[in-house]
Order: C-alpha cells, then sequence, then structure tokens
C-alpha cells in the first residue's frame, strides 16, 4: 500500500505541476507547512497526523478498486453487448445470488472501512493524561491562549496576525517570504513529546483551530467548550489557520504553534512568569496621562492599528478614531462599553480580552493623540467598574 501511495502521489503532482507551469511561485515550502502546490494530506509532525494519512490513502485505494471494478464491468457491458453487435436483451425478472451478493459485499467492504477508521477516531478523542492543557479561545480576529494545567500554568496571552504582514496585505504589494499571512506576533510555545490538551471555545463567532502537521481540526463555538489534544514528535515550527468563516478578517487569523525541547520550554516559561510579574497592574492604581499615554501607544500599535491605521484615520469600512464622537465624548463610558462589548455587529470587535489597565491606556492614548486633544484621562478603576 505505501509503495502503491509512492508512486501515485508523483503522478499527481506531475500533472498539477504541468497544468501551473505558466505560474511564477516565488515563495518555497515552509517546514512546518504548508507547502507550494500540495496535493496530499501531510505526513505530519506527529502520530495522529501520521495515522490520518494513512488511513486516507487506504480509503482512497478502497475506493478507486471499487470505482474501477463498477464502471469498468458497465462499461465492458455496454461496448461488449450493444446492439449494433447483434445482441439481444436478456429477459430475466431477479437473481437471488446477485441481490444477496451485492448487499453482502457493499456491507462488509463498508464494516471494514469503518472497524479501521474507529480506532483513529476514538484516539482523536482521547484526551486524558495530557501534561499539558491550553485553553483556546477565538476572538475576532485573533487567537487567545490560557495555560490551565502543567508547566507554565497561569501564563496567558493573545496571538494576532504580525503588523507588518497585515501592511503588506492592505497595500497590495506583498514581499515574496514563505510565511505570508502565517507570521503571528506570539506563537502557542509547547515542549516535544508531550501530550498537549486544547480545549476551544469563542468569544464572538465560532471559529475553527486548526493545524494540519499535527492533524488537530476543533471548532471553536461561543458557550461551548470541546477539545483535542496532539503531541508533537520533532522540535520546529508549525502553520495553521482559522478554517471557520468567521468574518471579513477571517484571512488574518493565523495560527503559529512553535515546538521546543523541554529544555528551551522551561527557559521560556520562566521567561513568561517573570514577564507576567513585571506586567502585573494594580487596577486601584492611579495613573498620570503622560504614563497612560505611552502605555497606550504600545497597546494601540500592537492590537488597533491594523485596521484604524496609525495615523488614526481608518481605511475603507473602518472609521477613523482621530476626530470621532465617542472619543471626544467627555462621557467616558461609551468609549469603555465599545471597547468592551465591541460593536456594528462585530466589525469592532470586542476587546475585553485585554486587562483594564491596557484598555484605559489606549483609550486614553486615543483621546490625547492627533487631533484628539481632550486633556481627558481613563483610569484602570473605570474599566473594572464598567465590566461589572
Amino acid at each position: 500500500m505505501n509503495a502503491l501511495r509512492r508512486h501515485l502521489a508523483p503522478v499527481g503532482l506531475a500533472a498539477f505541476a504541468a497544468l501551473a507551469a505558466p505560474a511564477a511561485w516565488a515563495v518555497n515550502d515552509l517546514p512546518g507547512g504548508p507547502s507550494v502546490r500540495q496535493m496530499d494530506l501531510p505526513v505530519g509532525a506527529s502520530k495522529m497526523s501520521e495515522n490520518l494519512h494513512q488511513l486516507h490513502w487506504i480509503m482512497m485505494i478502497i475506493c478507486t478498486v471499487i470505482f474501477l471494478g463498477v464502471f469498468g464491468v458497465m462499461f465492458y457491458s455496454i461496448i461488449k453487448h450493444r446492439k449494433s453487435k447483434g445482441h439481444k436483451p436478456a429477459n430475466f425478472h431477479e437473481s437471488i445470488t446477485v441481490e444477496i451478493a451485492w448487499t453482502i459485499v457493499p456491507f462488509i467492504i463498508v464494516i471494514a472501512m469503518g472497524a479501521m477508521a474507529t480506532k483513529t477516531v476514538v484516539a482523536q478523542k482521547d484526551t486524558t493524561n495530557a501534561d499539558l492543557t491550553v485553553k483556546v479561545t477565538g476572538y475576532q480576529w485573533k487567537w487567545g491562549y490560557d495555560y490551565l494545567k502543567g508547566e507554565g500554568e497561569g501564563i496567558g496571552f493573545l496571538s494576532t496576525l504580525d503588523t507588518s504582514h497585515r501592511v503588506m496585505s492592505d497595500s497590495g504589494k506583498p514581499a515574496d517570504i514563505d510565511d505570508y499571512l502565517l507570521k503571528v506576533d506570539n506563537p502557542l510555545v509547547v515542549p516535544v513529546g508531550k501530550k498537549v490538551r486544547l480545549i476551544t471555545t469563542a468569544d464572538d463567532v465560532i471559529h475553527s483551530f486548526t493545524v494540519p502537521q499535527f492533524g488537530i481540526k476543533q471548532d471553536a463555538i461561543p458557550g461551548f467548550v470541546r477539545d483535542t489534544w496532539f503531541r508533537a514528535e520533532v522540535v520546529g515550527d508549525f502553520h495553521g489557520q482559522c478554517v471557520e468563516l468567521c468574518g471579513k478578517e477571517h484571512a488574518y487569523m493565523p495560527i503559529h504553534v512553535k515546538v521546543l525541547s523541554q529544555e528551551d520550554y522551561s527557559a521560556w516559561v520562566a521567561g513568561e512568569k517573570k514577564k507576567l510579574a513585571a506586567k502585573a497592574d494594580d487596577p486601584a492604581k492611579v495613573w498620570s496621562l503622560p504614563d497612560l499615554v505611552a502605555r497606550g501607544e504600545k497597546v494601540y500599535a500592537a492590537n488597533c492599528q491594523a485596521c484604524h491605521q496609525a495615523n488614526g484615520k481608518g481605511a475603507g469600512p473602518i472609521k477613523a478614531v482621530d476626530g470621532a464622537p465617542v472619543v471626544l465624548d467627555a462621557d467616558k463610558t461609551k468609549q469603555i462599553a465599545v471597547l468592551l462589548n465591541g460593536q456594528n455587529n462585530g466589525a469592532m470587535p470586542s476587546w475585553k480580552a485585554l486587562s483594564d489597565t491596557e484598555i484605559a491606556a489606549v483609550i486614553t492614548y486615543t483621546k490625547n493623540n492627533w487631533s484628539n486633544k481632550t486633556g481627558q484621562i481613563v483610569q484602570p478603576a473605570d474599566v473594572l467598574a464598567a465590566r461589572k
């Protein structure tokens, strides 16, 4: 079976390459996927992905044999027994033997295929005895990762498309880079050889967390908790995307999983713990206007600039924040509500995943930048009160 698969795959690739020959490809395969002109499921970097790849080819071969057998007999009969050769139609009503055969044989084939698939399907849902548990939350349009159990417990962050890639997309001038629209600011980091359980949910609409190299695809549904798992067998960078049409920014919601050795992972955890301790903010702290503006500038660049632009003017259907009535309004609770709840049916997503200090800082920044010289200040306590 493996030998046949190895012979068939190059044939398919060669045929596709011949059709696509006029196109100029300036990018290369990514070691962690995807690949240029990829025609087959990836063998991947996990046992589950390897099993799915093998199961796919077994099913393809069975279906191909059935197809050739059924249509081969049909066309042979049509050609061999055609009227022009003088054949007369047979006069019969039924054949018990034939009817039993075409009932039992397909039944046996279906049962055999189901038996082969059952082991893999059951294994896909066995999330017990995980070494690491990570909650994955889909947002419009980013991913949130919270380490719930195992080494790294307590770490949490958002993962969004790298700003430079969004700028390239908006300008219509993507560079010839292999990971175009797949680069993120904060990848999901896991140790090699460990069972990682992913608990998926969503904050707004249905998303789908998919990484082909690990053989995982799990929908993230608001109000529901679902799970899947993987065990990476090799160190490296692996990519996926949200594969559920989740809105206008659907194409800008990549997944990047970085698999590290146990030693490197432990070092990463230690570094993240130090960052969290340094970033821990007291919501009761009273900030000065310059300090909040400086903090807000960083939050805006990381989360808001891709849509609203660095100059605050917006683009296309994206509204400007420079001169926006809600920003200039003396009632600061209105802008706080927009960031916490979103608006325009999700066109402006909720940013409640940010901390109280981050939301207060970015609002203060927008109220005191560009032409918005309001002098107004929003404290973390104001945001905390609005959450209740």
